[in-house]
């Protein structure tokens, strides 16, 4: 039981960052410059790509000898598959993480059909192309070290988990809190933010389409209160630098 929880995490993480890679390039061409921080976790992968590969094996490879009807699974599959993920995001977290509201097509902007489409071709590719290649690499791994393998990948993928949903839930607590336009509550989120703005800068650069439920302008906010603090670290690095090689001097 264990090893083919290991078996299937491999999979399930292959495909992630394969994912994770699928949209680097994407949003690097979009964006029109290299844009290597994608997804809500901080490490190089994006679980809703593990959930689909899994899902190519479990339910897709069933109708591999039917093409069309496997395309068509596949198109339903991954709508439905990014329609709920946004939805759960969107009540966990008071936000709208992508919008495709202005692609034609779409469904309360959650789902569009170029994406839908395009994710009918990849669970092709799955079922016909990676998942024989991959389970067959898979195989000249030792169950030891493939167990080995899957348990430290998978303690940093937990670590990774709680660290971000740390992070997406101190987003939610400063942008309700931001609703207040005080400015003893905007001084409240400063003090928030000057205690780790790391991980939450990645995290709104990751997605710069993100919507507040409160107001976009909340969302701006955060992002000029961020751009601040480093703006502040840097003059602070620089005095620093200057005063030590004074005394150098």
């Amino acid at each position: 039981m264990f090893y083919w929880f290991c078996y299937y995490f491999l999979i399930f993480l292959t495909y992630a960052i394969i994912g994770w890679l699928w949209e680097v390039f994407i949003c690097s061409i979009i964006r029109k410059k290299f844009s290597l921080n994608r997804g809500f976790l901080i490490g190089p992968y994006c679980p809703i790509y593990g959930v689909g590969g899994l899902a190519a094996i479990f339910v897709l490879q069933r109708y591999d000898k039917d093409p069309l009807v496997l395309f068509l699974f596949a198109v339903v599959g991954a709508s439905v598959l990014e329609y709920v993920t946004s939805y759960i995001m969107e009540k966990l977290f008071n936000a709208r993480w992508w919008d495709y509201s202005k692609e034609p097509f779409n469904v309360e902007g959650r789902i569009c059909l170029k994406n839908s489409i395009l994710f009918g071709l990849a669970g092709m590719l799955c079922v016909y192309i990676i998942n024989p290649w991959y389970s067959h690499l898979l195989s000249y791994i030792s169950p030891f070290w493939l167990k080995f393998l899957a348990s430290i990948l998978f303690l940093i993928f937990l670590i990774d988990c709680i660290i971000s949903f740390s992070v997406m839930s101190k987003l939610k607590r400063q942008t309700r809190i931001l609703k207040d336009q005080s400015e003893e509550m905007k001084k409240l989120v400063r003090q928030e933010l000057g205690k780790n703005p790391v991980f939450l800068k990645r995290l709104l650069n990751a997605f710069p389409t993100v919507h507040s439920n409160y107001g976009d302008a909340i969302i701006d906010t955060l992002k000029k209160a961020i751009n601040n603090l480093g703006k502040q670290a840097e003059k602070i690095r620089t005095y620093s630098k200057e005063k030590s090689q004074q005394k150098k001097n």
